[in-house]
């Protein structure tokens, strides 16, 4: 009898391993400040990313996956809590997730998997138990110097999700002598940025940024392989934000708040190689990892999953999407809605220039756009980086203006499509829990300098406002909104 025992418990301990052996792993590899279009799988003619195209190759790109800001920790607070910011209690920038806020990572470790966080942070403190490792300090100015080493040392009888956050692509810029630098001539100059030499340097030195995170996305690839555990590991490539230039990173439109998302699971999906238009937003990521590893999303989770679309990237996952803009080194209240074809987006300061963060208003780019200005030079799309005061309400046609710079919203033949999608927002406002607080956070940089205002030592010394979403207690709204 005691030997029946005895196997039967050896049969247990076995079928428990193989169960969490048999789950997939995970790992995100997060750039910072980087535009959904800068990279060679997604058009880009210039930059140098073989890696991120071959994962491309081997996976599924996403051509819809949208950010919920445009705005480096709201952004990863809100990917990792699955919530909009302003239910994060995270809104706004160098905010902590609050104590107690569920997560991926912490969810997946209580189920057995070992979880690691390496390179940039930007979380706060109390997220740090969620993880097994948290590797923040000794990472190189890219952030990913351990990221190997990470997986070579890793417990090899759990499953795994890896969070490998980078510091490229954000300023200042440290990667000019790594590999082959990119040639400014080259360099692809946006509509809403003025093509000078200046710009056009500024631009490479954000293409080697990229570069250089690309070259280690590679070796972490290359070291999945090398264990015999690429087939059997989801990795989704993707970033924080736009990039870091005026007129792109904290603004809702395309250029801030559509990230580049590229997975790869060669056991898991159809094959290699496709492309799905279907939109998704990050919050969704925590859902679908929880479907896969067979984990039931807790209440908080206000995303669903899509991992119907990894299975069928033909498959819609939703209808629309939503982001917002709140303070990043500058007072703001924005809210967007977008659908395939439309964007409606309304601004609750109105009142303020809307350039982007302080360090792009430090910038060569900037430089530039200001001597065009001032010499009268500005085409519509770059000027909007100065107008102030802004519309309140804005719609674009995705379709006929990819770069959303033609506002629509006084055309009489739209205002069904103005109308439904205005609602379409208010729900979404009214049921997650937003709202605007009169006292917002203040600027805290000059904008036409971009250095701290007098009487600001530092930028997070700023005194905090009413964070979006305090009045309404948002932080235990779990309501998903219009989907």
């Amino acid at each position: 009898m005691k030997k029946i025992v005895l196997a039967l418990i050896a049969i247990f301990a076995c079928c428990c391993l193989f169960a969490q052996i048999n789950r997939p792993n995970f790992l995100i590899v997060i750039g910072d400040d980087i535009s959904w279009n800068d990279l060679g799988c997604y058009g880009h003619p210039t930059v140098n990313s073989p890696n991120v195209d071959r994962l491309a190759k081997e996976g599924i790109k996403f051509t819809n996956a949208y950010l919920t800001a445009s705005s480096c920790s709201p952004s990863r607070c809100s990917i990792l809590a699955g919530r909009y910011p302003h239910n994060t209690g995270a809104a706004e920038l160098h905010t902590p997730l609050p104590e107690g806020m569920p997560t991926l990572p912490g969810a997946l470790k209580k189920t057995g998997y070992y979880t690691a966080s390496s390179g940039k942070w930007h979380l706060g403190p109390y997220v740090r138990s969620d993880f097994d490792l948290v590797d923040d300090k000794d990472v190189g100015n890219g952030g990913h110097k351990n990221w190997v080493s990470i997986l070579r040392e890793r417990p090899k009888d759990r499953p795994f999700f890896m969070w490998f956050a980078a510091h490229d692509a954000h300023r200042v810029w440290h990667a000019d002598e790594f590999g082959t630098p990119h040639d400014p001539v080259e360099s692809v100059v946006p509509p809403h940025l003025v093509d000078a030499q200046g710009t056009r340097k500024d631009l490479a030195s954000y293409y080697n940024e990229i570069q250089r995170l690309d070259h280690y996305l590679g070796l972490v690839r290359d070291e999945l392989n090398r264990q015999g555990i690429l087939e059997h590991t989801l990795i989704i490539f993707m970033a924080d934000n736009g990039r870091p230039f005026p007129g792109a990173k904290t603004r809702v439109y395309d250029r801030g708040m559509k990230t580049p998302f590229v997975l790869s699971w060669p056991e898991g999906q159809k094959s290699g190689g496709l492309e799905s238009t279907s939109m998704i937003s990050v919050i969704d990521i925590a859902p679908t990892l929880f479907e896969l590893a067979g984990v039931e999303a807790g209440p908080t989770f206000q995303g669903s999953s899509f991992a119907k679309t990894i299975k069928n990237p033909s498959a819609e996952h939703r209808n629309y999407v939503f982001a917002e803009h709140n303070w990043h080194d500058y007072e703001a209240h924005e809210r967007m809605v977008r659908t395939k074809h439309f964007m409606y987006v309304i601004n609750n300061r109105p009142q303020f220039p809307n350039q982007g963060p302080a360090d792009s208003n430090r910038s060569p780019s900037y430089a530039d756009l200001k001597d065009a200005r001032d010499q009268g030079r500005l085409s519509a799309a770059q000027a909007d980086v100065f107008s102030a005061p802004r519309p309140h309400e804005e719609l674009f046609d995705c379709v006929l203006d990819p770069e959303q710079v033609n506002n629509i919203a006084s055309f009489d033949r739209y205002r069904p499509v103005l109308d439904d999608l205005r609602n379409i927002l208010r729900q979404w406002s009214d049921q997650t829990g937003d709202d605007v607080p009169e006292r917002l956070t203040k600027a805290a940089f000059d904008t036409e300098s971009g250095k701290l205002l007098p009487g600001i030592e530092r930028f997070n010394a700023v005194g905090r406002g009413e964070m979006p979403g305090t009045k309404t207690n948002a932080v235990k709204n779990n309501n998903k909104g219009p989907f």
